[in-house]
């Protein structure tokens, strides 16, 4: 518990005789950065930084490297130029006391000539190959987004795309989509689950696994992405890991709501390299032990990187990332706490790579990853009335991936990007339940799986990017994915345009097939299975951006999703079985699957963000949307994640470098659910939903309101950073389901998260 004091005694000394000396000495520190092309990854040598409102600034030298130094601590924004690229600028980057900070940044080329018209939009990060549904944040925008905890994946919750769910889950349901739609890529290294206790055959989570000081920047595509993704009918998040500091070692403690951290970073045959290192554990379950009283969840994770440059053009990446994960429910406390089940989960989660990146000097690049990521789980749960097994698992998932991206730019008019994945995949399943009760009240027999499957799946993949005349793009694509369990292939075409009606306003679209292979846990259950189709999804976006300001940009998109190829329990037509799944922590049995499923979702989009400049920065969302399924009854109903109304404001202020004031209010319509039967419920004394009246009712509106304080202190050669955020300040007691108690013999409710406060301490040295 060292690590947690020393931060806490760091603080009240900041307030006293050390502060008062820090302030006394002025404070500076160091910019340092890389400068590339976008397109070959190769160093632009001759760009110029500004720092704007300044008459500072650098220019890059033959490596694209440059230095600002001496700078006071504080938040600067910067302006990069060079000769035959678009300009671009970066804001947040944070000056510290004796720290340096590195930025990377690629500039997009362009043949703009006098009297051509082109978006300028270079506060923005833009996205040539998919200029629809993509948003991105820098490191700094994560660090700090309130009511994130610092969760890459609830950053996303202030999107007008994403349905608002639960607070207890990161679950990301994209436009009608559900949680088992999402990918993770991380320098590129597909990750299919970045959570701790992550949801088998789903997307999320709990709590995040990745550290976010780490994350470099993320890019969050909520539709119509390009062929270079696939096996996914929603949603890709695209992150990149920072490198470490090539010239010092940094060393940071921390302490949050993820718990009590370590982080580590030096150079490696410096300047040729670096390497960082991150250690934390979890410590709510300390404070349950000291109070007596309660369940907590135990987690722990490491993840680390490092860069070599092995020859000019040639470097060579490796990262891993491991998440351990314990919680056990006993049954007494289970009884005091009405909880119906009890057990133990036992599970670990992990990902390690290397990638190639080879620069083929003017025309483009290669990156090249191989990479294993897997889970494991071994859990037992019981009834807790009855004492019931309800399920015992002890499960290893594995795959071992090879990941090739191309990208060639043959002029100003024309580029390709092409590539190639190949999956090995071995997965032992050993899990069982009991003859149970669905949800239907209907009689299910008992499961047993003990099996070890092996499979291999395998796609190529190729985009032609066209710039005929500045004013317009256009992405064409195509992509083969085959999965050999099942011996299904599919081929998604895809495309992709943007117009610039003026300097300020640009026409988006885009349109694409996607498919998405079944779990691997729910169709080895039966020989069967084999035989169901993959589910589909149509995509088709359009869409306008425009520049309020500089620094402002108005988005309105309008989407249509059409699926097909869902599988349908016919012992439970009604139901559409993949939301359920993709919300629960097991598989449960189904004796039978027809693949007639379909479902469709469409819906407009507002967005109008910020860039932190003048000390302002925000988010101002809103969306109204349809998603509904066809059950094997025929008939059309709501999907359970349907708000149909959401709005979002996200904003802070920083009135200088030591102080940053923030908040989020996130609103969603009350989602449909289906009311139990409490004549049946009583009957068996247990949840039996109501089969007349499938997601007939909704839950009350979901509003919530975080804020979120943040002060800086800078020492002589050391810096802290403390905030204090408060979850659901106006402590609204929103819904997360009904019920029926079986220890109380009544139906009971699950509410979200009242008031929670949350420290945080982050102490550099």
């Amino acid at each position: 518990m060292k690590s947690v004091y020393l931060p806490l005694l760091l603080l009240l000394l900041s307030s006293g005789q050390t502060g008062a000396l820090a302030q006394d000495q002025p404070k500076t520190g160091t910019i340092k950065g890389l400068v590339l092309d976008a397109d070959t990854k190769s160093p632009i040598v001759g760009a110029s930084i500004l720092i704007v409102g300044t008459t500072t600034g650098a220019a890059t030298n033959t490596s694209g490297n440059f230095t600002l130094a001496d700078l006071p601590v504080g938040n600067y924004t910067l302006q990069f130029r060079s000769i035959g690229y678009e300009t671009k600028s970066r804001t947040d980057v944070i000056v510290k006391s004796q720290r340096i900070t590195f930025v990377e940044i690629e500039l997009e080329y362009t043949a703009v000539e006098i009297g051509d018209v082109v978006v300028k939009s270079g506060y923005f990060t833009e996205e040539k190959d998919q200029p629809t549904s993509i948003s991105s944040y820098s490191a700094e925008e994560i660090r700090r987004a309130p009511g994130s905890a610092g969760d890459v994946s609830r950053i996303m919750l202030s999107l007008p795309s994403i349905a608002k769910i639960d607070d207890q889950l990161n679950n990301l349901v994209v436009r009608g989509g559900n949680p088992g739609e999402n990918s993770f890529y991380l320098d590129n290294i597909e990750i299919p689950n970045i959570n701790h206790y992550p949801i088998q055959g789903s997307s999320g989570g709990p709590i995040g696994l990745l550290n976010n000081d780490f994350i470099q920047d993320a890019t969050f595509s909520a539709g119509g992405f390009p062929a270079l993704y696939g096996d996914r009918l929603s949603s890709v998040m695209d992150l990149t890991f920072r490198e470490g500091n090539r010239e010092e070692f940094d060393g940071q403690l921390e302490l949050h709501f993820a718990g009590v951290g370590f982080v580590a970073e030096g150079p490696l045959a410096k300047p040729r390299g670096s390497w960082m290192l991150s250690v934390r554990r979890s410590f709510l379950d300390l404070l349950v032990d000291a109070i007596g009283t309660g369940v907590a969840p135990k987690y722990s994770d490491y993840q680390g990187k490092a860069v070599y440059d092995l020859a000019p053009g040639h470097t060579l990446t490796t990262l891993g990332v491991l998440g351990v994960d314990y919680i056990e429910f006993e049954k007494d406390q289970s009884v005091e706490d009405d909880n119906v089940v009890y057990g133990t989960y036992d599970g670990l989660e992990y990902a390690l790579g290397a990638t190639w990146r080879y620069l083929w000097g003017t025309g483009g690049y290669s990156l090249t990853s191989v990479s294993t990521f897997g889970s494991g789980v071994d859990g037992m749960f019981f009834e807790t009335k009855s004492n019931l097994a309800l399920i015992e698992e002890d499960t290893r998932e594995q795959t071992l991936q090879l990941r090739n991206v191309n990208h060639c730019r043959y002029n100003e008019s024309h580029a390709i990007d092409f590539g190639i994945e190949a999956k090995q995949i071995a997965n032992d399943y050993d899990y069982a339940s009991p003859e149970y009760t669905n949800v239907l009240g209907d009689t299910v027999p008992a499961l047993v799986v003990d099996d070890y499957i092996t499979s291999s799946k395998a796609a190529v993949f190729a985009s032609y990017i066209w710039r005929p005349w500045p004013r317009l793009t256009s992405t064409w694509g195509v992509r083969y994915d085959y999965f050999s369990f099942n011996r299904h292939g599919h081929v998604s075409p895809r495309f992709s345009s943007s117009y610039a009606l003026t300097d300020r306003m640009a026409i988006n679209a885009a349109a694409g097939i996607y498919y998405q292979s079944l779990p691997l846990i729910l169709i080895s259950q039966r020989a069967a299975y084999k035989d169901l189709k993959d589910p589909l999804a149509w995509h088709t976006v359009l869409g306008t951006d425009y520049l309020l300001t500089a620094n402002t940009k108005l988005t309105i998109e309008g989407y249509y999703k059409s699926y097909s190829n869902f599988p349908l329990d016919p012992a439970q037509p009604q139901l559409f079985v993949v939301d359920g799944l993709a919300y629960g922590y097991y598989i449960g049995n189904f004796e039978q699957l027809r693949d007639e499923g379909k479902a469709e979702s469409y819906g407009i989009e507002l967005t109008v963000r910020k860039k932190l400049v003048a000390g302002v920065y925000g988010l101002l969302g809103g969306s109204y949307s349809v998603s509904r399924y066809r059950g094997l009854d025929g008939v059309w109903r709501d999907r359970m994640f349907d708000n149909r109304l959401i709005l979002s404001a996200e904003g802070g202020y920083k009135p200088n470098e030591k102080w940053e004031f923030s908040l989020r209010w996130i609103f969603g319509g009350g989602p449909p659910y289906t009311p139990l039967d409490l004549e049946a419920s009583q009957l068996i004394n247990r949840s039996v939903l109501d089969r007349n009246r499938v997601n007939v009712e909704r839950y009350p509106d979901y509003h919530s309101l975080n804020v979120r304080v943040d002060r800086r202190f800078h020492f002589g050669g050391s810096n802290l950073t403390m905030f204090f955020s408060a979850w659901n300040v106006y402590n609204r007691k929103n819904i997360s389901t009904y019920y029926w108690n079986e220890i109380e013999q009544q139906q009971d409710t699950i509410y979200q998260w009242s008031l929670l406060p949350v420290i945080g301490l982050e102490f550099e040295f």
